[in-house]
């Protein structure tokens, strides 16, 4: 009788974590699961930790915790920077790690489109410690423009902008729109933090691009209400400490003559790509880094090899394209883990392994799309449906509470958004002064 597979998963995400879970306690296989941080992080809230409404432990818990009761799950805090696919063993700096079946589910990177000079400019929002970054910096120019009677330089710490028009970018103008025309307006003497200067640029004609027309329309107009001042059209071709360069004039006045824009605060929404782990393993990749994998989410040549999460480009049995979407992603993890299920229940019974050619093709349920605009008001979309206003953020409320992990998380958090919505004060408003010694 064959013994336990080893199931080697690599990112500890909604895609890794979901199949890992759904191995968690079968006997029939030993599961590793490999991830550069040691917790799971709830991503689509993470612009919320970025803007202070919640604290990082809301969004984010141990994958260790999580798994603690699974027998046959091992978690590690490493980083896998290379994999042999022939051989099956992955490679860190710190030792191999081999497997009979691989899971690769390393997750996205921030895209500067071939200006990785830019990242020493901007923050992203992918990790806990992007959201903390930008937290800081936002807080700390306005604790700075509350002190310099330099006219020219309030304005630049007063000036955030944002670059990609994104539901990452619109989320975070919202949230930060309400953070200093609510929250904060009655905390400062000097400065008033309601002048915050909240540009959105946005090299297409729309917002929202995924979206229908008519929600991106309605997302505009709601950003520009709560004083968002929206650029569409030009791009940024050049960042430089504190300010970036677009490659069209534009009538805002808070672009110059030169066509420059001057911020403290400069945070790319503008793209991703896929970890570099997935060029490196010797497979077709598009522009973005991302697999073509086969319709059961295996590696093209590599049937014990598979991919999930945003490192994949597939269409679906139904002809769907599979976003890059947390929901996809854990539907994706189980569909591996169902199909690995399933290949050692054959074996066990047949003594032969299914034939690659007959596994189940993976199939995405569409469950929406959803983007917050500001406090109340959002817009949702599904196959059937298009929602916004009061209505879509209720939804988009619930849906993601439902998708945190953990009942603590999901009380807690919706204690902290009922708090906030009723007192206009969220209460994670702290910062680590890195000039400052301790």
């Amino acid at each position: 009788m064959p013994g336990p597979k080893q199931i080697l998963i690599i990112g500890g995400g909604f895609a890794g974590l979901a199949c890992a879970q759904k191995l968690a306690d079968d006997p029939r296989f030993r599961v590793t699961l490999i991830d550069r941080e040691n917790h799971h992080l709830f991503q689509p809230l993470l612009y919320q930790v970025a803007t202070t409404s919640l604290a990082a432990p809301d969004i984010a818990r141990s994958l260790r915790g999580i798994l603690s009761k699974a027998e046959n799950v091992k978690v590690l805090m490493d980083s896998i920077n290379k994999v042999d696919p022939d051989a099956k063993i992955a490679y860190s700096d710190r030792r191999e790690y081999p497997f009979d079946y691989l899971v690769l589910a390393c997750g996205a990177r921030t895209s500067f489109f071939g200006k990785d000079e830019w990242a020493e400019h901007t923050i992203g929002l992918k990790s806990l410690g992007d959201a903390h970054r930008i937290r800081a910096r936002v807080l700390s120019a306005l604790e700075r423009a509350e002190i310099t009677t330099d006219l020219a330089e309030r304005r630049r710490l007063m000036t955030i902008l944002l670059i990609g028009g994104g539901p990452t970018g619109v989320e975070l103008a919202g949230a930060f729109s309400d953070l200093v025309r609510r929250a904060m307006r009655s905390d400062f003497r000097n400065i008033d933090p309601a002048e915050l200067n909240i540009i959105l640029v946005q090299s297409g004609d729309r917002l929202l691009k995924p979206f229908d027309p008519q929600l991106s329309a309605y997302a505009k107009h709601r950003l520009q209400d709560l004083g968002v001042e929206i650029l569409l059209g030009p791009r940024v071709d050049d960042i430089q400490p504190g300010r970036a360069h677009l490659n069209e004039g534009s009538s805002s006045p808070l672009v110059s003559d030169d066509n420059w824009i001057e911020a403290e605060t400069i945070i790319w929404a503008a793209g991703v790509q896929a970890n570099d782990l997935t060029r490196q393993i010797g497979v077709e990749t598009d522009r973005g880094g991302r697999i073509s994998v086969e319709p059961d989410l295996s590696i093209p040549g590599h049937p014990d090899l598979f991919a999930a999460g945003d490192i994949i480009n597939l269409v679906d049995k139904n002809g769907v394209q599979v976003p890059g979407l947390s929901p996809a992603a854990a539907q994706a993890g189980k569909h591996i883990a169902k199909l690995l299920k399933e290949e050692a229940r054959l074996e066990t019974t047949t003594h032969a392994g299914r034939k690659v050619s007959l596994r189940p093709k993976f199939a995405y349920w569409d469950k929406g799309t959803m983007a917050i605009i500001g406090k109340n008001v959002a817009v949702m979309q599904t196959q059937r449906i298009r929602m916004k206003g009061l209505f879509a953020w209720i939804s988009w409320l619930l849906v993601h509470v439902a998708f945190l992990v953990g009942f603590r998380a999901k009380l807690f958090v919706l204690l902290q958004w009922a708090y906030a919505y009723l007192v206009d004060k969220p209460g994670a408003r702290v910062f680590v002064n890195r000039g400052s010694r301790d």
